[in-house]
């Protein structure tokens, strides 16, 4: 026979008085609980009741008939008033835009092409309490048209040569979000005759359609044509009057531009409650994404 030494670790519990005294005192209700406390303070005389548990108590009181005072006094007060104006009439919802009922054959021309859309509201201000609490709002630089757009690049997956494309076509872009510049002349200035595989103009194309994708919707249009289709492009493909809208943009831009409604009732074939739909979808949206 050989004697060894065997060492086993186990992990076991142990009731100790403690342990049963807290199990059972987790069991016990509130008022079981007090009864408990009560009993020890008077087979106990070296106890005694802190003061701070008696104001907690009195607090704790006070506190339930200030809650009861309050729901008493929202139960009786008024309802407060609505802002919307519920007359027989309802809300005034005309527009200065708005197509009038029967149009005359011949209408005048207005080739000021912002007076289809109307004036965006003014940003509400905000008050002290909200400009105090915006620390990030407060502490940090306004984002350019540009930042916003070198953000977005940086994230976007691109080769080394269509990095460059994109940079030279950003850079060509103004404060209102449009490319300035025929892509024939960016082209240009990016070729290199020291390039064995010199830069082919479609490469330029390819990498401008994917920054159209960019937000703001519309941004690096190269006219105002383009720039409501790539956001009419952008919204969803159930959108009520998307197809006549991109008809007409399409094909009547320079009739919507000049409010020749009587025209573009005609050559587009709409009936006058279709087009007034049509021209509310294509008033929502930016003529100058740049500004957003």
């Amino acid at each position: 026979m050989k004697a060894s030494l065997q060492l086993k670790l186990g992990q076991s519990l142990t009731m100790t008085p403690q342990l049963q005294q807290a199990i059972r005192l987790l069991q016990l209700s509130t008022l079981d609980l007090q009864q408990e406390i009560q009993q020890a303070l008077e087979s106990n005389p070296m106890l005694e009741t802190s003061e701070d548990d008696d104001q907690t108590d009195a607090a704790s009181e006070n506190d339930e008939r200030e809650a009861n005072a309050t729901e008493s006094a929202a139960e009786a007060a008024p309802e407060p008033a609505s802002d919307w104006d519920e007359s027989e009439n309802g809300p005034d919802w005309s527009s200065e835009n708005e197509i009038p009922d029967n149009i005359p054959d011949d209408l005048p021309v207005d080739t000021a092409w912002d007076d289809i859309y109307q004036s965006a509201p003014a940003p509400a201000a905000r008050n002290d309490d909200e400009n105090d609490h915006d620390f990030e709002t407060r502490n940090s630089p306004t984002e350019t048209l540009q930042d916003h757009l070198e953000w977005q690049l940086n994230l976007t997956p691109l080769s080394e040569r269509d990095q460059a494309i994109a940079h030279a076509l950003m850079d060509a872009v103004d404060e209102r979000g449009y490319i300035t510049s025929p892509l024939e002349e960016i082209h240009a200035g990016l070729l290199d005759e020291n390039d064995e595989d010199p830069l082919e103009l479609d490469e330029v194309e390819a990498v401008l359609h994917r920054l159209q994708h960019f937000d703001p919707p519309g941004v690096f249009a190269r006219d105002l044509q383009e720039c409501l289709l790539i956001q009419l492009n952008q919204l969803p493909p159930e959108t009520p009057w998307l197809a006549q809208a991109r008809l007409v943009i399409t094909h009547y831009i320079n009739l919507l531009g000049n409010r020749d409604y009587a025209q573009l009732l005609r050559r587009s074939r709409l009936k006058e409650d279709q087009l007034r739909d049509v021209l509310a979808l294509i008033t929502g949206l930016n003529p100058r994404p740049g500004d957003v």
